[in-house]
């Protein structure tokens, strides 16, 4: 199953030849209660409309809760939501060899910053109000997997059944909601059951917003960690896309955790502790044996120094390379988050 509404509109947008007129149209519609633009096709306009309602489960006091929640683990979100679940996704054929064969591919940078584009845009306060992005970014990431399903069925590169359906996206959905959860119980982050279940409804609203079926949106923080147990390992393994993918991603930290990117063994070391030792051998990470002991007991330390269940003199010097990195590594993301627009695809990866 795929995107029955949004799939047909964006094949006859490509038929008609309009994709970069509405691009032009819509690079200046960024605010939930923006009016759409006139000039755009009658036909996408009336799409637009419905889809950026918000469903009426939505809960206004979960998300305002779930934005101060943001606010106050904020840091471990971007490690698990942007670094971790870029690491998982090299990680998933279908979605590894979808992202290397079409347009983002070939500029990986530019990829992961519209990726980012969404993670920016959930954090505020009012991130699905009046003023907020959230609404329009998700819309947009909307059309922009159905123009690349439309895309890659044209590339030669490209076999086996079209890509990003209702299971592809639940799959890059528990890389980024179950994955960053598990992620900060195991290393015991203090998270309040009103959190939790804010956080919870921001990422189910996120996932009906991107057009995944309500019905296949798990309802509890159980019934996700159930559903992620069945979809991801049935949809992980190794490709050759993926490894190239995975060294261009871990390249770009850590250049940005240290100009000339000498701080490589650190990132990989970091990369396999977020992953685990399969997923790492996946994405062709190598093993880094000064490394990989050390971030093993340096960030859980540092994670319980942040969350004040020890004391600083039991924080090893090692953690605070990681909390270095880690602070440049949010600012870069949130960042380009802010200053990058997502645009709709006119073609695939050159070549």
């Amino acid at each position: 199953m795929w995107d029955d509404v949004a799939d047909p509109l964006l094949a006859s947008l490509f038929d008609r030849g309009v994709i970069p007129e509405v691009n032009r149209l819509l690079y200046d519609w960024n605010r939930n209660d923006q009016p759409l633009p006139a000039g755009l096709p009658e036909d996408l306009r009336a799409f637009i409309e419905q889809a950026r309602q918000l469903p009426p489960w939505a809960d206004q006091a979960k998300l305002e809760a779930a934005a101060r929640f943001h606010v106050l683990k904020g840091n471990y979100i971007v490690v698990l939501t942007i670094v971790g679940a870029g690491m998982l996704a090299t990680a998933i054929p279908k979605e590894a060899r979808a992202v290397y064969y079409s347009a983002g591919g070939a500029d990986l940078k530019d990829r992961v910053a519209k990726t980012n584009v969404l993670a920016y845009a959930v954090r505020p306060q009012n991130a699905w109000g009046p003023g907020g992005t959230a609404v329009v970014e998700a819309v947009k990431t909307r059309l922009v997997h159905a123009a690349v399903r439309h895309l890659l069925k044209s590339s030669p590169h490209w076999s086996g059944p079209i890509p990003i359906s209702q299971e592809d996206m639940l799959v890059t959905w528990h890389t980024l909601a179950t994955f960053s959860m598990r992620g900060m119980r195991a290393w015991k982050v203090r998270i309040s059951s009103g959190e939790s279940t804010a956080y919870l409804h921001s990422l189910q609203l996120l996932a009906h917003m991107l057009g995944i079926r309500d019905e296949f949106i798990p309802a509890t923080w159980d019934t996700s960690y159930a559903q992620s147990d069945i979809v991801l390992p049935r949809n992980m393994g190794p490709t050759a896309e993926g490894v190239e993918l995975n060294n261009i991603l871990r390249n770009m930290l850590a250049e940005l955790t240290s100009p000339g990117g000498i701080d490589k063994p650190l990132v990989n070391a970091f990369s396999r502790y977020l992953t685990g030792d399969q997923v790492a051998e996946w994405n062709g990470i190598p093993r880094e044996p000064l490394w990989d002991p050390v971030i093993k007991t340096a960030w859980p330390l540092l994670v319980q120094f942040r969350e004040g269940v020890i004391g600083l003199p039991l924080v090893p010097s090692a953690a605070w390379l990681l909390d270095e990195m880690i602070k440049k590594w949010t600012t870069y993301y949130l960042t380009k988050g802010a200053q990058t627009k997502i645009v709709i695809p006119t073609g695939n990866r050159p070549g």
